[in-house]
């Protein structure tokens, strides 16, 4: 019965500790194997003391058996020739003579071979255990005696006790033996762990040790010892290629003329190349290991934000969007980063600074819609004139027919300085070279002034000519140079209040330069428009500049002057006092810059 509670008390510990412990694999087979052990050594001492419990049961019941058949020889001996009342006498003494000799023995009774009782000393305190009884064929025909068994139970205690000592013994040293044997293994187990850490944190070339180990573990921490050094070869070998390698792809990114912007798949910004960092006006410390949605633009905005989500939801396609910096426009491209084994890894943020596209752009339509209007203007103002012409011309008298002439003349030479501009532009905005010849520049000058002298009437303002001696011919293109002084003087004109004066310079400014100015006393020019006057496609829109055009004369003088003859054009003036417009040329011979 106590082998049964005491399984079931160890069973009970065994789930209170695997449920209260976290175990691993080989501990729990360690201690289940302990338990099992366990188990297997207490079934077998049991086993060993049921069976010799029962062999000592055995004995003792043949040892009572041969002490009652010696008691009936021996008494049947004593009594054999004496009278019957004597008997009683005689057993009664002999079995006491018995009793006080060997305390095992609690009664004896004499039986004759009826059955019939002749002496019994069952009347005692102490109760018998084992009960034998051995028949005889003398004057007694039965003795039966009864045994305390204390012997017997003396000896079953010693002998469960010894058995138990001994299994309890074999079972201490059989765990301690497990436990100094998984302690080993473990401990062989720690050091090889220990050294692939080691490892892994690239710690190359790392020993471990096989002091007091097995054949078996040695061998195996001869082949990592040797795995460490091949690898702290290997590695000795690349790092210097690998980190050249690293360094070129740096210096790459960070040399590219566009801005470079790369972040891993937890929009962790890990590269930020020098561009980037100028056109988002950041540090590379403001960047790095930051995440670039919490990135704002000048207008306060998450530029970024909205446009990596759609990124991430369009399965990591490219995602092109434009965001504003500091009045800048720059257009971002965000596009996938793999692996050669094709896995994600983050992506790439390209940046463009298109600021001067997107102004060419809008200068373009505001170019195309004014050269529209401007050329509607004159065609419908030809196609009205010479429609009335036709249909009517018999009607009108000479003078009215001459305006009418007159008018559509002037809105040809109108269409056709339109149409010259912009044929201007494109040939002069190209790498063509000019042909250029020495001319007298002061000639020149007097010779546009005679041109333009019409134009200048019809507005009644006058033109002043200024020159000094000796100017020396200098080398030019004639036809461009004459177009772009005209250009200067024609806008004198239609700037100038009527019954005003234009005054045209020509003078040697230095001993290799000669400058043509033209001043006129118009409405003038704000500062903040003089550094974009000569720009393409530009024009000052307000009250006092009503006066429609296509924005490419100034942008024609200038490309003349800079770039095919290597001059220089300026302008000086103030609001509601006039402006001068001029261009300095080299006096010696000029050789192209392209």
């Amino acid at each position: 019965m106590w082998q049964e509670l005491f399984a079931q008390e160890i069973n009970q510990w065994y789930n209170f500790f695997m449920e209260k412990v976290s175990l691993t694999t080989q501990n729990r087979l360690i201690i289940f194997g302990l338990i099992l052990s366990t188990l297997l050594i207490m079934a077998i001492a049991v086993f060993s003391v049921l069976n010799i419990q029962k062999k000592l049961n055995e004995g003792y019941q043949n040892f009572g058996q041969i002490i009652s058949k010696t008691l009936a020889i021996e008494s049947n001996v004593i009594i054999k020739d004496l009278p019957e009342n004597e008997i009683f006498n005689t057993l009664k003494e002999h079995t006491d003579t018995i009793l006080k000799s060997n305390s095992d023995i609690v009664f004896i009774e004499f039986a004759d071979k009826s059955g019939k009782i002749i002496y019994s000393n069952r009347i005692t305190q102490k109760r018998p255990n084992i009960i034998v009884s051995s028949p005889d064929n003398g004057r007694i025909g039965a003795v039966t005696i009864g045994l305390s068994g204390n012997i017997i139970n003396q000896i079953s205690s010693t002998t469960r006790a010894s058995l138990l000592f001994v299994f309890a013994i074999a079972w201490i040293v059989f765990a301690f033996v497990i436990l100094i044997n998984t302690y080993l293994i473990t401990r062989e187990l720690r050091i090889l762990h220990d050294g692939v850490q080691k490892i892994s944190s690239g710690n190359f070339g790392y020993k471990i040790s096989g002091e007091n180990v097995s054949n078996e573990v040695q061998e195996l921490f001869n082949s990592f010892n040797d795995m460490s050094a091949r690898l702290r070869l290997y590695e000795e070998q690349n790092i210097e290629q690998l980190t050249l390698e690293r360094n070129k792809l740096e210096a790459v990114l960070m040399s590219i003329a566009n801005g470079v912007v790369v972040c891993d798949n937890n929009d962790l910004v890990v590269l930020v190349n020098n561009h980037a960092q100028s056109l988002l006006e950041v540090t590379e410390e403001q960047m790095l290991n930051t995440k670039i949605q919490n990135y704002i633009d000048t207008e306060g905005n998450y530029c970024f934000k909205n446009k990596i989500e759609e990124f991430k939801s369009g399965d990591n396609k490219f995602v092109t969007f434009n965001i504003t910096v500091d009045k800048r426009v720059i257009k971002s491209v965000i596009s996938p980063m793999y692996t050669r084994s094709g896995e994600y890894v983050g992506y790439i943020i390209v940046l463009i600074d298109v600021t001067k596209e997107t102004e060419m752009d809008l200068m373009r339509s505001q170019f195309i819609s004014n050269v529209s209007h401007e050329l509607r203007t004159p065609v419908t103002v030809l196609r009205s004139y010479i429609d009335t012409l036709y249909n009517l011309g018999n009607e009108f008298d000479y003078e009215t027919q001459k305006e009418f002439i007159g008018t559509i003349n002037n809105e040809i030479i109108r269409l056709n300085n339109m149409v010259n501009d912009i044929l201007d532009f494109s040939r002069l905005d190209s790498d063509v070279e000019l042909e250029k010849t020495f001319n007298d520049i002061a000639l020149m000058t007097e010779n546009c002034v005679k041109q333009i002298e019409v134009l200048a009437q019809e507005k009644e303002v006058t033109i002043e000519i200024s020159k000094d001696k000796n100017i020396p011919e200098v080398l030019f293109n004639y036809d461009s140079i004459e177009r772009a002084l005209r250009n200067l003087l024609s806008n004198a004109i239609k700037y100038s209040p009527e019954g005003k004066k234009i005054r045209v310079r020509v003078f040697k400014s230095s001993e290799n330069e000669v400058t043509v100015t033209v001043q006129d006393e118009g409405c003038g020019i704000a500062p903040e428009y003089q550094k974009k006057i000569f720009d393409r496609f530009f024009r000052v829109e307000n009250n006092t500049h009503t006066i429609k055009g296509t924005g490419l004369g100034l942008h024609l003088v200038k490309t003349t002057i800079e770039k095919h003859h290597g001059g220089k054009v300026f302008v000086d003036s103030k609001p509601n006092e006039g402006s001068t417009f001029g261009f300095t040329l080299p006096v010696k011979a000029y050789e192209l810059i392209k």
